[in-house]
């Protein structure tokens, strides 16, 4: 049995009608009408998880591109559309590290435009046929996407350009991101018709799409959902300029994978992440994962192999050897160097022509003797720079040719027509050298290509007059800005924008022995030969296996609006914390212990005005008046800056600097929960941490009675990080004999004694009440941020220790929706401050109503 979801299409491709009962919502086949489609959710997008669990059992891939892997054309003497694989489609070479137990369905657009009236049955044949679902894209709305967003805003951008003016890619369009959003949606409602999302597994390439994880999580919150970027990804220099640049990176986090081919790409990523979103990543056995509302990004970087198979196959062509023999003759006694690009501004055909001319100026034994056969494939974006591209080839050519050539003889061959693929195939076959210096690349997998091709086989090597059993041997000189340079470690890489260095380098690779030749071209062979395009697809299936292993255990739900929507990904015991509910306990109990947190629950965080309002400590001591409950106030701050803010409240327990100092009540002296005889190792770690305080701007030293905070909340980022591990190690370093703590926290590295922390706090108040005979049988404890969780460690460990009474009603809260050791959350200060006062009220009720005071409890507010 197939999922309902799917089942739609495959009745509507059969022609028969669904054979479920009830009536379902279908999602439009066709988007007939050219306007644009809101941001804002549909009424199918309030889900908070996944359909009914479907029944199929064997997993399916969809993968979702711009276009489908197929080839279509009017048959000429019907009209009829006739569609075919498009054998160099790495959406469709991908299959083959997939497994043939995994069905595959494809999800994009087609090259070519259908009418409307043809569009149904179209989609009809493509879904029986090919396992292809087409999404129809109006033409006026595909314009402003792809030639528009696409090709305007973000490709330039993503290739380190910037719209100083008009002229280099136009200013922000508000119009062409809205049809970007609005084509982005339709492709989700594509997946969605075929989609069994318990079981399916999504894989998103490219950035004409990177929003679209939005939508699919939204709709379903548990799709297993992964995303390749095939383009670079430009430093958060480049790419904090977009004007949406909050609304991709939160949609792209959406995802459960991010792929990106090397690893200056994946950086450049996180570190926008850190720096507009304030999110960190970790490294954890080889894996780095970004946490994002609970939810594990893991980030995949790898780069993209080729088709062995296939250009094995064209190898073995007649057609080949026959073009092979063509190149031999035409360049016999001459030495070809080969480029192959598009005709684009960043692939730097220009500074290669301009190299050659260099060359040939700096050697000039070498013309006559070498050529540079330059294929010029047609762009795939189109514009003035375009064509200015091409009129600079076509001046530059002319130029060396006219200069250093002579008749029957060009330096330079343009080759700017379209060539079928065996015809490339023999230009690598006699190319004794290729250069690739593109000045911005996503991968270019042109090396690769002509690897293989210059590994050759036994009937191209008889074409060409070599012994099949000589090693083989091949040069390359490649960009340093292309994501397979990283991988050929053999090649000479270049500057291309420095035109000495790559002229020089093209010598190079003229006058290199024949030994080193084949050394390299031996290592380079092994490596692409062992990561092809199969194995790319079979490691990125695997890694999004492994990243959306613990989906069903977590408990899911949404926010959010627009693009701004993610899904908080928690534990199942871990829920909202209802006033009812707590209250009910909290009449039910007479020994009551409570633990508050300040900074970011009492009061808002990031506030520049610290000091308790009336409000807050109005209900502190209401709470402090019943004798039922002991209420403690921990905080970060200082004991003098306690006393002076909370001299009203007589009752009010307050522990200072983290746990440190300890005061049961305004008539009570201060105490310490660690033994420490002296401080000077503060003399020691003042100067280090000064030291980096100097160097590094925005940092301050935050000085307290027991410990020394080092703050770069105000730094650079990635420097504050960065000299943040650097203080640690020193400080770990200096202070090793001493009896104290280093540790790194949000912006931090606190230096302390030994032992100290906010846990101390609640095992003080546990052990004191216990001490006095009066178990705990109300326990609440409510912090917001990291150092609360020691707090919430105790008192739930307690749950099964003598110190609380049997029937302990324990309320461990945080505040907001994140990852915590506590059980219950509440949403904000303002909840907090409801909560607290319904205690209050139902203790006043209390009182009236039984005037003897009941034995005291213990209450514990944590006031950080």
């Amino acid at each position: 049995m197939v999922s309902r979801s799917y089942s739609n299409l495959l009745d509507l491709a059969s022609g028969d009608s669904p054979s479920f009962g009830g009536e379902r919502k279908r999602f439009p086949r066709v988007a007939t009408v050219p306007g644009l489609l809101s941001e804002v959710d549909d009424e199918t997008c309030n889900s908070v998880g996944s359909e009914a669990p479907s029944s199929v059992s064997q997993e399916r891939m969809i993968i979702v591109g711009n276009q489908l892997p197929l080839r279509a054309h009017r048959n000429e003497d019907n009209g009829e559309w006739c569609f075919s694989w498009d054998e160099d489609s790495l959406l469709l070479q991908l299959k083959d590290g997939l497994g043939e137990d995994l069905e595959v369905i494809y999800v994009g657009c087609l090259k070519e435009q259908v009418a409307l009236n043809e569009q149904d049955d179209v989609a009809q044949t493509l879904l029986e046929t090919f396992k292809c679902v087409p999404a129809f894209i109006p033409l006026e709305l595909f314009t402003k996407f792809y030639h528009g967003f696409c090709k305007q805003h973000l490709w330039p951008l993503f290739h380190y350009m910037l719209p100083l003016s008009p002229d280099l890619g136009g200013r922000f369009d508000r119009s062409l991101w809205q049809a970007y959003v609005s084509v982005n949606k339709i492709f989700a409602d594509k997946v969605m018709e075929v989609i069994s999302p318990d079981d399916d597994y999504v894989w998103v390439h490219d950035y004409h799409l990177m929003v679209l994880p939005t939508f699919l999580r939204k709709r379903f919150n548990r799709v297993k959902l992964g995303f390749f970027l095939h383009s670079p990804f430009p430093s958060s220099e480049i790419y904090r300029t977009l004007p949406v640049r909050d609304e991709i990176l939160r949609a792209l986090l959406n995802s459960d994978l991010i792929g990106f081919h090397t690893f200056d790409y994946a950086r450049h990523f996180l570190s926008c992440c850190g720096r507009m979103l304030g999110l960190s990543y970790q490294s954890k056995r080889g894996y780095i994962g970004l946490e994002y509302y609970g939810r594990t990004v893991s980030i995949k970087i790898l780069p993209v192999g080729i088709h062995i198979g296939q250009l094995q196959s064209v190898l073995n062509l007649p057609e080949t050897a026959a073009k092979v023999a063509e190149l031999r003759d035409q360049f016999r006694g001459q030495t070809v160097m080969l480029g192959v690009d598009d005709m684009d501004i960043f692939k730097g055909i220009s500074l290669k022509l301009l190299a050659m001319e260099q060359l040939l100026m700096q050697h000039p034994e070498n013309r006559g003797e070498v050529v540079l056969v330059q294929i010029a494939n047609p762009a795939r974006g189109r514009g003035r720079d375009v064509q200015e591209v091409q009129s600079e080839t076509y001046a530059t050519v002319k130029r060396i040719n006219n200069r250093f050539g002579r008749p029957g003889y060009d330096l330079v061959v343009l080759i700017d027509t379209p060539l079928q693929l065996y015809e490339r195939i023999a230009y690598y076959v006699i190319a004794e050298c290729c250069l690739v210096t593109a000045v911005r690349d996503g991968m270019n997998l042109i090396p690769y290509e002509y690897i293989i091709c210059r590994q050759g086989n036994e009937k191209l090597d008889e074409t060409l007059g070599l012994d099949p059993s000589a090693p083989k041997k091949s040069m390359l000189v490649v960009s340093e800005f292309i994501g397979c340079s990283p991988s050929l470690s053999g090649a000479i890489r270049v500057n291309p924008w420095n035109i000495d260095a790559v002229a020089e380098a093209m010598d190079s690779s003229l006058i290199v022995s024949e030994a080193e030749k084949q050394l390299r071209h031996e290592k380079h062979y092994r490596y692409v030969s062992t990561h092809d395009v199969a194995y790319w697809a079979r490691s990125f299936l695997q890694d999004l296996e492994r990243a959306c292993g613990d989906h069903l255990r977590r408990r899911c739900w949404g926010i959010g609006f627009g693009l701004g929507f993610r899904v908080i990904a928690l534990d199942p015991n871990f829920r909202k914390l209802s006033v009812e509910h707590i209250v009910s306990a909290y009449r039910r109990t007479k020994n009551r212990a409570i633990l508050l947190d300040y900074d970011g629950t009492l009061m808002p965080t990031g506030s520049l005005n610290t000091t308790p309002n009336i409000e807050a400590v109005g209900i502190l001591n209401n709470l402090c008046q019943d004798p039922k409950n002991v209420v403690f106030l921990v905080s970060r701050k200082d004991r003098k800056i306690l006393t002076e803010w909370f001299s009203c409240c007589k009752k009010l327990g307050l522990a200072a600097e983290n746990g440190y100092f300890i005061r049961p009540n305004h008539d009570s002296d201060w105490e310490t929960c660690v033994s420490l005889p002296d401080f000077d190792w503060k003399q020691i770690a003042e100067p280090v941490m000064k030291l980096y305080t100097e160097t590094t701007d925005g940092s301050t030293i935050e000085t307290k009675e027991s410990a020394l905070v080092w703050n770069y909340l105000y730094a650079d980022p990635d420097f504050g990080f960065c000299q943040a591990k650097e203080l640690l190690d020193h400080l770990e370093s200096v202070l090793a004999n001493e009896p104290v703590s280093v540790k790194s926290g949000q912006h931090v590295v606190e230096v302390k004694p030994q032992g100290v922390n906010k846990g101390l706090v609640a095992e003080h108040l546990l052990t004191t009440m216990r001490q006095k005979g009066k178990l705990p049988d109300f326990v609440l404890c409510i912090g917001d941020d990291r150092s609360d969780e020691d707090m919430f460690e105790v008192i739930m460990r307690a749950k099964t220790s003598p110190r609380l009474s049997p029937v302990a009603e324990v309320f461990a809260c945080t505040v907001g929706q994140k990852p915590s050791k506590a059980k219950y959350y509440v949403e904000d200060r303002s909840e907090i401050l409801r909560m607290l006062q319904a205690l209050a009220n139902a203790s006043e009720q209390a009182a009236k109503t039984a005037p003897t005071p009941a034995s005291c409890g213990g209450l514990i507010i944590n006031r950080e």
